[in-house]
């Protein structure tokens, strides 16, 4: 019997033995079979050029949503949309129109503030600004605006508004590019002259970029009939004229234009942190 149980003994052993080899043999397999197979790179590539195409006006405050301005200085036609941006890929897309209502003759200092940015179906928003860099250099840009006359009317004696002023101030900077930010300027405009309202520095200001004043508030006005109206209107966008300007009771307008260059002009503006 003692024989016996050595003899069982022994096999057990041997078996115990072979399922330990056959299962590390199992497990090294997979090893060695995937280092036969050896190791190999492929490559990735993607290229970018300047696109030429219109960038669209998008809204100050959502740079995401796309929107559809309105042009506040056609009272023939409320519902006019602004003209088109320029074309390649360093543009100007939108530029607001100031409109700074109907006001009151007076012999008074006085400020009027500008009519907030109107849309096809969308919120009111404040007066902006929006360019877009698609050139791929990172060459950097200059935005400028020049009021191009006094606000004049021909049909009258008073034919210019002698000594009025159009200011923008409270500047912001609204982007989505993560790159360095543009940098705005808020102005006082001088007619015929030209004055640095945005800029990038070379390395900054890719993308699409707006530049906008203030915050839209609600002010109660007199319409024509002399009823109290509603209307929203950005206080950081304001046209002063002294009280000693003679006014006739006429519609007075004029232009601004608007300039986007690579080169940055000559001159000195106040630049405050966006």
């Amino acid at each position: 019997m003692m024989i016996e149980e050595r003899e069982n003994m022994k096999n057990k052993k041997m078996m115990s033995v072979l399922s330990l080899a056959i299962l590390g043999s199992s497990l090294l397999a997979p090893s060695v079979l995937a280092a036969e197979g050896g190791v190999y790179q492929s490559n990735g590539l993607v290229k970018f050029v300047p696109d030429e195409d219109q960038t669209n006006p998008v809204d100050p405050l959502d740079p995401e949503k796309p929107v559809k301005p309105i042009d506040p200085t056609d009272p023939e036609n409320p519902d006019k949309p602004a003209k088109p941006g320029t074309d390649g890929p360093l543009s100007i897309d939108f530029a607001s129109s100031f409109d700074f209502g109907v006001n009151k003759i007076t012999s008074k200092d006085e400020i009027y503030y500008a009519r907030a940015q109107r849309f096809n179906g969308y919120d009111n928003r404040p007066n902006y600004v929006q360019v877009t860099d698609k050139r791929g250099t990172n060459a950097g840009w200059v935005l400028t605006v020049k009021q191009d006359k006094q606000f004049e009317s021909d049909s009258t004696v008073n034919k210019e508004l002698i000594g009025a002023a159009v200011t923008l101030s409270n500047s912001k900077v609204n982007g989505l590019t993560v790159t360095e930010r543009p940098e705005a300027s808020d102005v006082t405009l001088t007619p015929g002259e030209e004055k640095v309202i945005m800029s990038a520095e070379v390395g900054a200001g890719a993308g699409t970029w707006l530049d906008y004043w203030g915050v839209v508030e609600k002010m109660t006005e007199k319409d024509a009939d002399g009823k109290d109206v509603v209307v929203d209107v950005t206080k950081s966008v304001t046209l002063s004229v002294p009280g000693k300007t003679a006014k006739n009771a006429k519609e007075y307008r004029t232009s601004f234009t608007w300039r986007l260059t690579d080169v940055p002009p000559t001159g000195e503006t106040e630049t405050v942190t966006p």
